[in-house]
């Protein structure tokens, strides 16, 4: 009788993150051969474990914070698939999530959003090489779009508690223009961040729109306003990492770069659920809009108790927004219906009767024409799955 291959995972369990990693692969190894699985566990950051010295198995699934646990595991002759992507020097195979996706998804937000105003929040430079890269490229993408980032800065000697820091970020977000957009390198630092703007008796969303990263229920939901967050996907990591090791067990070839995947998308919550303009009318629409954009209403029976004529208030929207009181009807209806097909079992037809009031026809069509894909595609596109080979060709593993 075969026996199952051995497998330690390294993967903490303290935080929403690592335990995303953990179901993916457990997903992986119960639709395919079972594994024989080491594990105990742990947070992100412990001393490398005593038994790893002794241990002799086939594979090894870690999230590397440190050297310490680099060290540990270069005693090891086994195949290592590293989740974390925090010391790019290590040539590990690496599997992990796409910072420049995660970056653009919050840009973008805030952008249809009507901000022009933009800060990230992050923790000290080069304590953590991901959020770090965040940090560059949230700079970066509003450079590009032609505004000015404000950047929290962490004074030079550590904060001596948790409430001496608050205090200082509570400073940092007084000395803001508003409205502002605020991103923040996950959502640890976004419940932070909205604390102090309580503190600063900032109103949340309406003066400052603060967004996390990672979408950690119990964090998201603890924050008061609840906090707005990127679903960064961590099931479709460890599933992805899983598939990596089974095929390296098997003497394939390592990739030759990390292999990042995109998050599942943008998890809207009260904490940037606001339309940033000045004009009390587009602002009013915009409101009417995604409260009733489920609904079997026309832009006409919005629009219906607002006092200013259809041609101005046309021209303002657009002026503000970039788009007409009818495109972002629609927008605000595919974001909706992309939101089902991730997170839903329901049919195409079911998600076309909720969200546009058509048949599925109709909305594939207008699904198609939107992302230039039909929604089942986009749906398997956000379930697990095993590595493409356009993915494998990509990272330079023969098929």
């Amino acid at each position: 009788m075969k026996l199952a291959p051995k497998i330690a995972l390294l993967v903490e369990t303290s935080r929403e993150y690592g335990r995303g990693i953990l179901r993916g692969v457990i997903r992986y190894q119960q639709e395919h051969e079972p594994w024989s699985i080491y594990f105990k566990p742990h947070g992100l950051g412990e001393s490398p474990p005593p038994w790893l010295n002794s241990w002799r198995g086939d594979g090894i699934l870690a999230r590397i914070n440190d050297r310490r646990m680099a060290r540990a595991l270069s005693s090891t002759s086994v195949p290592i698939v590293d989740l974390r992507n925090a010391l790019p020097d290590l040539n590990l195979p690496t599997v992990a999530i796409s910072n420049r996706t995660v970056v653009r998804l919050a840009v973008d937000h805030f952008l249809e959003q009507g901000f022009r105003r933009f800060a990230f929040c992050g923790t000290p430079r080069g304590e953590n090489r991901n959020q770090d890269d965040r940090c560059a490229l949230f700079e970066g993408q509003v450079k590009d779009k032609g505004f000015h980032c404000h950047t929290y800065e962490h004074p030079e000697a550590p904060f001596r508690s948790w409430d001496s820091e608050q205090r200082h970020i509570t400073r940092w977000l007084k000395s803001l223009p508003t409205p502002i957009a605020i991103m923040t390198c996950h959502d640890d630092r976004g419940q932070q961040v909205i604390d102090a703007s309580l503190r600063a008796a900032l109103a949340v969303p309406d003066e400052v729109a603060i967004l996390g990263v990672d979408n950690d229920p119990f964090l998201c939901n603890l924050s008061t306003p609840q906090l707005s967050s990127i679903d960064v996907y961590p099931e479709r990591i460890g599933y992805e990492a899983a598939a990596l090791l089974h095929r390296l067990m098997r003497g394939g070839s390592p990739p030759t770069k990390p292999l990042l995947f995109d998050p599942r998308g943008l998890v809207v919550r009260r904490s940037t659920d606001v339309t940033a303009v000045s004009d009390p009318h587009v602002a009013e629409v915009a409101r009417l809009i995604r409260d009733n954009a489920v609904k079997p209403v026309s832009i006409e029976q919005l629009l219906s108790d607002i006092p200013v004529s259809r041609s101005a208030l046309f021209r303002r929207f657009k002026e503000h927004l970039g788009r007409s009181p009818k495109k972002e009807l629609s927008r605000v209806r595919m974001e909706r219906a992309k939101a089902l097909l991730t997170n839903s079992s329901l049919s195409v037809e079911e998600v076309a009767r909720q969200t546009f009031q058509t048949d599925s026809k109709h909305f594939i069509s207008v699904f198609r024409k939107a992302t230039g894909m039909t929604p089942l595609v986009y749906r398997r596109q956000r379930s697990y799955h095993q590595l493409s080979d356009s993915i494998l060709s990509a990272a330079g593993i023969p098929s």
